[in-house]
């Protein structure tokens, strides 16, 4: 049975986290705290709020609460207390960019950002970014830690799940929708990390350094954090890893000559947990809030605006930029009735999570139409223990979410199967080649864990799941592979399968979202947001020395454009999924100068006998003297027809979608030449092809500004990183046992309250 029909509603403390502002402040705390129920401007606002405070409140106000050997809270990820003389309400930061984690239940398990990426839909990523925000504020948390803005640079990345793919275009696209559904509801979005964070190997620790040239690092790395800002963001996160041996928390490039000056970012800028490796020079370089305790920014801090190498008015910044997303989204006025203990799930956020892994499952391969599956299907063999007990709905770290149950996929195909008269057994491996011998189709899950805190080794399945595909292949042509990966994998066995469907870590809907595409009652509507390579080696950071040895030399060719530029067949390109029905693209047409407001139209037709989705997509060819990758991504748009209805599809160019980044002039710039505009459903299939001329080469950006007056070059000097260790030793400790953790990981956390399990002969 779906989770739909059975999760509890969500009660009145969730009915009442969704208002985006409370009622009116009382009148007696309107006098004392003037700020607070005021229509006066925010900025004047936070003048009156910041000249009445202490040096102690302000310090307080930019670090978390959590104590020493606390490594996350209190209560949430982390925990900004109140100031009750000030009004100022406590600041609760939640885990995560999948729904709420920090082992709390009662909540929804989404499916990985990924599998939202695998939709291509702007919509959904809006609506999914909402839905984690409600339930979070029903737990009574005030910022969501997403989404994700990191790239899938290598598909070995431990956190590989938890980004939106391997374009840039796509993520900010998507991240932009969340952020946007997220603060929708009145919580305050924390986009993260900034920047070049790819890989868990040895995180936060000096040998984990991203050495990323100037342009590589403003066309791929740096374009989805500009597309949040424009979202409106409240928040930025640095990340673990050094950028060109600056730590990105202390990186004044980064975070005050790029996020503050180059975007105009004007919310708060949070260390990732226990990143915080620098007091002075962190704060000097534009880092805002310590996360989750606060010696860094407590007694260090203090001792540095003491001694004039933090001037107080750069402490007075730091403390507005925390307040001015608090007072926008009427933090100071807001009841704060929502509790940890709350339920907050109910079956319309169940829905959501089942219409992204249903719109996420990518169909790779269905050789003679085997799929859908129909009444002349007479029996199914679901065979894998990942379709069981060892199910993955959601992966490992700070995007972890536990489910109150998961549909793993054997109960939702059984249920699925018996509407259809078709009988199911079930086999967790050990004998897959006789149970798929006896019945017509095999259904074949298999799966590989990915977790932050440690990278994988390879991209292949285990032994025993490719040697169980191999078995079941053998014993029945009729075997359908479900791939439950953080990306992608080799498949060593893909000529002997009829169909392979991609799932993503589709969250507690599993079962019913997997048979409801299986049987055709929805299209599988995927198309992969990261390419399948043949084979390990050629991935773009193969070489030891890119991935985990941090060299990005492999520059602008990320995903797709590597393989494009290098004249690697892929074994899947990026944009790739089936749908089934057919779609046919005709009458392209391009207007305009190659500025913004230049479009792109075009026709999509559904050719054949059945309703289905598409993903029009529009990639951009440079001239090359640019010496641009051979295309981009600048556009896509997902539609869902009727047979043989047509929709004109329309993308409108923005001023960054025909330009480069030129390193002499720090800026962004269209140069003159002559462009070609392709449109078709994936990055290897594109029909129509259109020519656009630009006469001039205009600059498109405002350079980025220098560094401002006392902003670092790197970590603070030896004497304070002196003093540092020896006042915070514990911080010290854990910022040194994150990139320890690394090389050995962390067990993975409970799928579910009620554990999963595999059929028993009752069923």
């Amino acid at each position: 049975m779906s989770l739909i029909a059975v999760t509890t509603l969500v009660t009145g403390s969730v009915a009442h986290a969704a208002e985006v502002s409370g009622p009116a402040a009382d009148p007696a705390v309107e006098t004392r705290c003037p700020w607070v129920g005021s229509d006066a401007p925010v900025e004047q606002r936070i003048d009156q709020l910041v000249s009445r405070m202490t040096l102690d409140e302000k310090l307080d106000l930019v670090h978390g609460s959590a104590v020493p050997f606390q490594f996350v809270g209190p209560t949430y990820a982390g925990t900004i207390s109140e100031n009750p003389r000030l009004c100022i309400p406590q600041l609760g930061l939640s885990d995560g960019p999948a729904g709420v984690g920090n082992g709390h239940t009662g909540v929804t398990q989404l499916p990985s950002p990924m599998a939202l990426a695998a939709s291509w839909d702007a919509d959904l990523a809006n609506r999914y970014g909402a839905t984690i925000a409600r339930e979070s504020r029903g737990k009574g948390a005030d910022v969501v830690l997403g989404p994700t803005v990191d790239l899938l640079r290598d598909p070995r990345a431990g956190r590989s799940f938890e980004t939106l793919g391997e374009d840039p275009h796509l993520t900010g696209e998507l991240a932009a929708a969340q952020v946007e559904g997220i603060q929708g509801e009145g919580a305050l979005a924390q986009s993260k990390h900034i920047a070049a964070y790819n890989q868990e190997t040895l995180r936060n620790l000096p040998a984990n350094d991203s050495v990323v040239d100037e342009r590589t690092l403003q066309e791929v790395y740096l374009s989805p954090v500009q597309d949040v800002v424009d979202a409106g963001t409240a928040s930025v996160m640095c990340g673990y890893n050094r950028l060109n041996g600056v730590h990105a928390c202390n990186n004044t490039y980064l975070l005050s000559q790029v996020l503050k000056g180059q975007f105009g970012f004007d919310g708060f800028v949070t260390s990732d947990w226990f990143a915080t490796q620098a007091s002075h020079a962190a704060a000097n370089a534009g880092m805002d809030l310590q996360m989750p305790g606060g010696c860094h920014y407590g007694p260090r801090l203090r001792r540095g605006i003491n001694s004039g190498a933090v001037t107080t008015a750069k402490l007075d910044d730091m403390v507005s930029r925390i307040l001015r997303p608090m007072f926008r989204f009427g933090l100071f006025e807001r009841e704060d009735d929502g509790s940890p203990d709350d339920v907050v799930t109910g079956p319309e956020h169940a829905a959501v999570a089942r219409e992204v892994a249903e719109k996420g499952m990518t169909l790779l391969k269905n050789d003679d139409a085997l799929l859908p599956l129909g009444d002349d299907t007479g029996s199914v063999a679901v065979i894998g223990d990942a379709a069981g007990e060892r199910v993955i709905g959601s992966g490992g770290g700070s995007p972890h979410v536990i489910a109150p149950e998961i549909v793993t996929p054997h109960d939702g195909i059984a249920e699925r199967a018996r509407r259809a008269g078709a009988d199911v057994t079930f086999d967790d491996g050990s004998q897959a080649g006789e149970a798929a011998e006896a019945a017509d189709v095999a259904v074949v899950v298999a799966r590989k864990w990915s977790t932050e805190s440690k990278d994988n080794r390879d991209i292949r399945l285990s032994d025993k799941d490719n040697e169980m595909i191999s078995e079941a292949a053998a014993a029945n042509p009729n075997t359908i592979v479900v791939l439950n990966t953080a990306g992608p994998v080799e498949m060593p066995w893909l000529d002997d399968v009829a169909g392979v469907l991609a799932a993503w870590y589709p969250g507690q809907e599993y079962g019913d979202a997997l048979a409801s595409v299986l049987y055709g009652d929805s299209d599988p509507g995927g198309r992969l947001p990261a390419t399948y390579p043949v084979s390990q080696a050629d991935l773009p950071a193969a070489d030891a020395d890119r991935f985990p040895g941090g060299s990005y030399d492999e520059g602008l060719a990320v995903g797709y454009r590597w393989y494009d530029r290098e004249g690697i067949e892929p074994l899947f390109p990026f944009g790739h999924g089936l749908s089934y029905t057919t779609f046919d693209y005709s009458e392209l047409q391009v207007d305009g100068d190659g500025g913004a407001g230049t479009t792109v139209a075009a026709t999509v037709t559904n050719t054949g006998e059945r309703a289905g989705s598409e993903v029009a997509q529009l990639y951009v060819s440079h001239p090359e003297s640019a010496s641009e990758p051979p295309k981009r991504l600048e556009g896509f748009r997902r539609v869902e027809l009727e047979p043989g209805e047509s929709e004109r599809v329309r993308f409108e160019l923005d001023e960054r979608s025909l330009a480069q980044w030129d390193v002499d002039a720090d800026r962004w710039v269209r140069g003159a030449g002559g462009y070609t505009l392709s449109v078709g459903g994936s990055s290897r299939d594109l029909p129509l092809t259109g020519d656009l001329a630009v006469e001039e080469t205009t600059p498109v950006s405002e350079p980025t500004p220098p560094p401002p007056p006392g902003a670092p070059e790197g970590d603070d000097p030896a004497w304070t990183k002196i003093g540092n260790v020896a006042r915070c030793p514990v911080e010290s400790l854990y910022a040194g046992m994150i990139g320890a953790i690394s090389l050995f990981g962390l067990p993975p956390g409970d799928q579910a309250t009620r554990p999963p399990r595999n059929p028993t002969d009752e069923g």
